[in-house]
C-alpha cells in the first residue's frame, strides 16, 4: 500500500508538536472582532515569539489553492469602480466628490485623436484567466483544492499571525505577481498579448480538431467493402 503523502499544514502541526506547543487546527478567524498582527520572520522565529509570549497552543487553518487565483483581482470592488467610472457627471461639472479628477483622466485616453486606440485601467481586466499571460501557471490547475500552506495564530487579545506555504505555492505566486504586474504597468498591452494567445490557442484546437475528422473520412465504413468484394 503506497503511503500517503502529508500535506504542508500536517507537516507544520508535526513540526509545533516537536517544539512542544500543541496545533489547534481552526476555520478561518473573525478577523473583524480580533486585532491581528502580522509577524514578518519564518516558522522557526515565530516559533519562538509564541514561547516568548508564553503560548502553550497554536491555531493552525489549512490554507487551499483556490480556482479564484487564477484570475486577476485588482482589488476594486464594484461600488469603488462605479463611484470613479460609473457617473462621469455626478458633480455635474462642479466636482466636489473629489473623484472626478480620475473619471477626467480615463475620459481623456478615450477621447484621443487615433480613435482607433482603446485604452484600459487595470480594474477594467478583473477576471482576466492569467494564464493567458502566463501560460506555465495551467500545470496548476489540477491542484485546485489542494493544501498549499497554513495560517497560524498566536491567540490572544492582540493575536500573532504568520502565514507559511509549500514551495510549490510559492512558485506558483510568483507567476501570478508577474502576470499581475504585465496588467499594472500597461493594461491594454497585457490585454493584447492575451488575446493573441487565446487566439492561437483556439486555431491549434480547430486544428487538431479538423485533422481528426479528415482522419475519420478517409477510412469507409467496413459493410462498404464486404458489399465491393460481393460484387466482384
Amino acid at each position: 500500500m503506497a503511503k500517503t503523502q502529508k500535506s504542508i499544514s500536517d507537516e507544520i502541526c508535526d513540526y509545533l508538536k516537536k517544539q512542544k506547543l500543541s496545533p489547534i487546527p481552526v476555520q478561518t478567524l473573525n478577523e473583524d472582532m480580533e486585532t491581528t498582527r502580522y509577524f514578518g520572520g519564518d516558522l522557526k522565529e515565530f516559533i519562538a515569539a509564541a514561547k516568548t509570549l508564553g503560548a502553550k497552543g497554536i491555531f493552525v487553518e489549512t490554507l487551499y489553492l483556490e480556482e479564484d487565483e487564477f484570475y486577476y483581482d485588482s482589488g476594486m470592488d464594484d461600488e469603488e469602480y462605479m463611484a470613479l467610472y460609473g457617473n462621469e457627471e455626478c458633480c455635474n461639472g462642479d466636482c466636489k466628490c473629489g473623484k472626478c479628477e480620475g473619471k477626467k483622466s480615463k475620459k481623456a485616453k478615450d477621447d484621443d485623436s487615433d480613435v482607433d486606440a482603446v485604452y484600459f485601467e487595470p480594474e477594467d481586466l478583473d477576471g482576466l484567466d492569467l494564464t493567458l499571460l502566463k501560460p506555465q501557471m495551467a500545470k496548476y490547475l489540477d491542484r485546485v483544492g489542494e493544501a498549499c500552506g497554513a495560517r497560524l495564530t498566536v491567540p490572544g487579545v492582540d493575536h500573532l499571525e504568520v502565514e507559511i506555504f509549500a514551495d510549490w505555492y510559492d512558485d506558483f505566486a510568483e507567476l501570478v505577481d508577474e502576470a499581475s504586474e504585465a496588467i499594472e504597468i500597461d493594461p491594454t498591452d497585457a490585454l493584447r498579448q492575451a488575446q493573441a494567445i487565446f487566439e492561437a490557442e483556439e486555431a491549434e484546437l480547430a486544428k487538431a480538431e479538423d485533422k481528426s475528422v479528415k482522419k475519420i473520412a478517409v477510412h469507409p465504413p467496413k459493410s462498404s467493402s464486404k458489399k465491393a468484394s460481393k460484387k466482384k
